[in-house]
């Protein structure tokens, strides 16, 4: 898979966990990961010297990586890093920033809103199910065979599961694809904007 964004800044908010898992990650999505990082059209939040839960030290962060206000960002963010992430990102709205998306993988249990789409990934039904009536209006996928909280981050290409593609009259469409397409698809919709 190797879809690249298209003017887009891409901010990835990884948990607290190994800095190799979230370049696992990145692999999976796509191939030149690396190219695109050296390019500045993917910032990743160092959790080894960062409190990734922090919204203000991710805010920082950005601003010292010379991450201009006038850039639209997509955030993705993991476990603790939802946390930190969705904070920064409203922090970025208010101080006249864009941002396209948020994507929340494996947020369980934190509150998501703001005036941008906001994805939900989980890594089970129940996840997916008790973390919506937290927020996130966008179009969100869950594993369908549960898997482990960090495979989601370390493997999303194995994760097969369901799209939940929301729909204005209601009746909500389901598409069997794995997380990775999800997150791709999601990218490349946003990257055309």
């Amino acid at each position: 898979m190797d879809i690249a964004p298209k003017k887009l800044t891409i901010i990835i908010c990884p948990g607290m966990h190994d800095t190799q898992l979230t370049a696992n990650f990145l692999a999976r999505l796509w191939n030149n990961w690396r190219d695109l990082y050296k390019a500045g059209k993917i910032i990743i939040i160092p959790n080894n010297n960062y409190p990734v839960y922090s919204p203000i030290h991710i805010w920082d962060f950005l601003t010292k990586s010379g991450v201009k206000i006038s850039q639209e960002l997509i955030f993705i963010a993991f476990s603790a890093g939802v946390v930190g992430g969705i904070g920064a990102a409203l922090i970025w709205q208010q101080m006249g920033g864009k941002v396209k998306a948020f994507i929340a993988v494996d947020g369980w249990g934190m509150i998501l809103a703001g005036n941008f789409p906001i994805h939900r990934i989980s890594h089970d039904y129940f996840t997916h199910w008790s973390s919506a009536l937290l927020g996130g209006d966008g179009d969100s996928f869950y594993a369908d065979r549960e898997v482990d909280h960090l495979t989601l981050w370390t493997s999303p290409q194995t994760v097969k599961g369901w799209q939940i593609q929301k729909n204005p009259d209601n009746r909500d469409k389901k598409i069997y694809i794995t997380a990775a397409e999800f997150i791709l698809n999601l990218l490349n919709f946003y990257g055309k904007i």
